[in-house]
């Protein structure tokens, strides 16, 4: 054979095992689309059954154990009982590299269920004293299920990934019970991120307000922070013929809200960061013809700016004082400080935006505005860079403008979306480690 012709066979040869081994190498590390193909009907499972078996904050037992048994058998090192019933599991890559958070939060809601779904909870349990029935009125049952099949996915394909991941089960993001702590606070004064904090941290919630399937995705602030408060105004009590013979905490009172009103409209910068100031409940006296000793008011607060939270905070306390005073009476305000601003990490959220679009399309991907609901997502966003995004689960054929929304009896998830919020959240973990 003519020394040409054997070099055209040889780098022929060698063209055809670059291509094969380059074939191979891809048909040995599956996609994100058909990992989530791969696991998507055992997703829809496991959220059925969460969703009939549903359990109150600091009391996710059962969830704990379906999701301790999952995590097991993919052979991954978990740990229990972490925040009272929180799951922790580390899956530790091929290769060198950073260490990603991925968070679901468990637990249910003091809500009847009211939609006709033969899965439908029909949990009761006790909340403040009271008999109530018990549902996934939030959509944590999905948020658990769609972590346990990103989690499946990414034991597939660990060898290829370049760092390790950290899964967090995370109890009572609702909020502890009254006289217990709880959820992601407590998971971190445990030491969660103690030992090797995450490089980055995700997190995913489910809304009714976006068609299912869509993504919605924003930098800087996201959800606002939350304080609860009690104004309690003490007068002294005289009969209602005579309200002079006394001092009137319902007049005190009706001032006080009244001037709390000025906060918001005339004594911090809305242009910077929105804000709201709103009561929630009046309770005082108990005839018509008795002017009480006291009325207590309680209320909430929300913001996206930390400065502007103390702001307001200090001149709640201020107003009320200064009003009752000003009728005789005195006001004591006590405020319950709650979770953070959730804050998306700007850099980390420029990065991930072409990921999350390569799954679900630019038409399907939006910046949604501010959100005036809470969520304790942000204390992990305080430790670490954090990236917390929506998915939509409200059917394509109804109006999400007017579905049911989260925390309503008749809260409804279209389950299509669940393969792309398990498919969202692989590639997501797969991009943040080098795939």
């Amino acid at each position: 054979m003519h020394p040409s012709s054997i070099a055209l066979l040889l780098t022929s040869s060698l063209v055809g095992l670059a291509s094969l081994s380059t074939d191979m190498a891809h048909a040995a590390t599956p996609t994100a689309a058909e990992l989530t193909a791969q696991v998507e009907q055992k997703v829809i499972t496991w959220r059925r059954d969460l969703h009939q078996h549903p359990e109150l904050s600091n009391r996710e037992f059962r969830t704990s154990k379906v999701i301790e048994k999952h995590l097991k058998s993919l052979g991954l090192e978990v740990e229990t009982g972490v925040a009272h019933t929180g799951v922790v599991a580390i899956l530790k890559g091929g290769k060198p590299g950073p260490l990603i958070g991925l968070r679901a939060d468990m637990d249910a809601l003091p809500v009847t269920e009211v939609v006709d779904l033969p899965f439908a909870s029909k949990a009761k349990d006790k909340y403040r004293g009271q008999d109530v029935g018990v549902m996934h009125a939030c959509g944590h049952d999905t948020h658990v299920a769609m972590l346990m099949g990103v989690a499946e996915n990414l034991v597939k394909v660990k060898d290829s990934l370049a760092g390790d991941v950290m899964f967090i089960f995370q109890p009572a993001e609702e909020g502890a019970p009254e006289g217990e702590e709880g959820g992601a606070q407590l998971m971190l004064k445990q030491g969660l991120f103690a030992k090797r904090k995450p490089d980055q941290v995700f997190g995913m919630h489910v809304t009714s307000s976006m068609p299912a399937g869509m993504i919605g995705l924003r930098s800087g602030p996201a959800m606002a922070s939350e304080d609860s408060f009690t104004i309690k105004v003490t007068g002294r009590q005289t009969h209602g013929s005579r309200p002079w013979a006394g001092v009137d905490p319902i007049v005190a009172a009706a001032q006080i809200i009244t001037g709390v009103q000025t906060i918001i409209s005339r004594q911090v910068d809305v242009t910077k960061a929105p804000a709201v100031v709103s009561f929630g409940a009046i309770n005082g006296g108990i005839r018509s013809n008795i002017i009480p000793d006291e009325v207590e008011l309680i209320g909430t607060i929300r913001t996206f700016d930390q400065p502007m939270r103390a702001e307001i905070k200090l001149k709640l306390a201020e107003i009320a004082e200064l009003q009752a005073k000003t009728l005789g009476a005195t006001a004591t305000t006590t405020i319950e400080e709650g979770y953070p601003v959730t804050v998306n990490n700007p850099e980390l959220v420029a990065l991930m935006r072409p990921v999350v679009e390569s799954v679900v399309g630019k038409a399907n991907l939006i910046e949604p505005g501010l959100i005036t609901g809470a969520e304790d997502f942000s204390y992990y966003a305080l430790e670490t860079p954090g990236m917390f995004f929506f998915l939509g689960v409200t059917p394509r054929d109804q109006d999400h403008k007017t579905a049911p929304s989260n925390h309503s009896p008749s809260f409804f998830v279209d389950e299509s979306a669940l393969k792309v919020g398990v498919q969202t959240m692989t590639q997501v973990a797969l991009s943040a480690l080098g795939q």
